[in-house]
Order: C-alpha cells, then structure tokens, then sequence
C-alpha cells in the first residue's frame, strides 16, 4: 500500500508529522508541493526475470501514453532484486540526496521503492508500490531508497536522451531519515 510520511527537514528525524496510506490524501498533498501522484493499473502480471524489453512491451499503452505528451522521449526499466550483483553500490549513490536537471518520472509496476523529496523545510518519504506513478519537478532534492534486498520494477521516463542523470547536493541529511528496511 502506498504511503506519505511527511517530516521536518531540520534536526533527527522524529515522529512525521503526517502520516497517510490514503491514495487521495497522498495525491492532494503531494500536488500542495508540486509533486504528480497518480495510481495507474499496473495491469500487467510480469514473468519472473522479465528483461526491460518485455516489460517495455507489456506495459506499451502506459509507455504511449506519457510519451505522447512529448515531453518524455526517452524510456527505460528497470528491474532490481536481490540476486543483483550491483545492488549495494547502486543503493548508496541512490540514497545521496541529488537534482536533476530534468523531472524524475516513474511508473512502478511491481513490488515497491521509497523516494524521499527534500522540499524547503519539510523531508516527504513516499512508499511507491505498482500502480504508482510520480513525477518529480526537475531541481527538487531527493533520494531514493530500494532496500538492502531490493525488489521493485519501475518504467522510467526522461526528456533527456541520456537517462538518468544525477547532479549530488552532497548534503548527508538522507542519513537522519528512516529507510525502506
């Protein structure tokens, strides 16, 4: 089930200051800070081992249908698990609060991921799981959390033909806040 937990920035983290598993709740927050949350049917059922091509292809509608809005030419997946040999060196550079210069687009469509937005004074955790699909402004400082046993798969949207591409704030504040463990 998808979740907001809502935190001041400053200090250890506390007790949030909202917490929230309601998908309405979750959107109407998120949209108070500029932050899309949408829940799409993350109809699909994906074969165990499903390589981005088949996950690209079974999820062809959703992929369409962002990109036909022109703004997200450019489309991955990508798929993490336990058994992935890059799995602890791919967490610690997701978990270093970053920017982008473009927005950060994800549909989740299998199991779940914790993006943490670091907006102003407040520090938003939001538990994705499939169905979720967030949008995250280009220039918002985040960071991402998949676990220490990471298991999630997620179509990724970029309107920068270079995918993913990171610019790190080198703030350690991601280290006060809970993780997805």
């Amino acid at each position: 089930m998808s979740q907001l937990q809502i935190h001041a920035a400053t200090g250890p983290a506390a007790a949030p200051l909202l917490h929230s598993n309601d998908p309405n709740e979750i959107q109407r927050q998120l949209q108070l800070r500029g932050i899309r949350f949408e829940r799409w049917p993350a109809r699909e059922a994906l074969p165990e081992g499903a390589d981005q091509e088949a996950i690209l292809t079974a999820y062809a509608n959703e992929v369409g249908q962002v990109q036909r809005s022109g703004d997200y030419p450019t489309v991955d997946a990508i798929r993490m698990t336990p058994e992935h040999p890059d799995k602890a060196s791919l967490r610690a550079k997701f978990l270093s609060e970053h920017i982008h210069a473009e927005d950060e687009v994800r549909f989740f469509v299998d199991i779940k991921g914790l993006f943490c937005l670091h907006i102003g004074d407040e520090v938003l955790q939001v538990l994705c799981e499939a169905d979720d699909w967030i949008a995250v402004p280009a220039g918002t400082k985040h960071w991402f959390d998949m676990g220490s046993e990471p298991l999630f798969c997620a179509i990724r949207f970029f309107n920068n033909p270079e995918g993913w591409v990171a610019q790190f704030t080198g703030d350690a504040i991601a280290d006060r806040f809970p993780r997805l463990d």
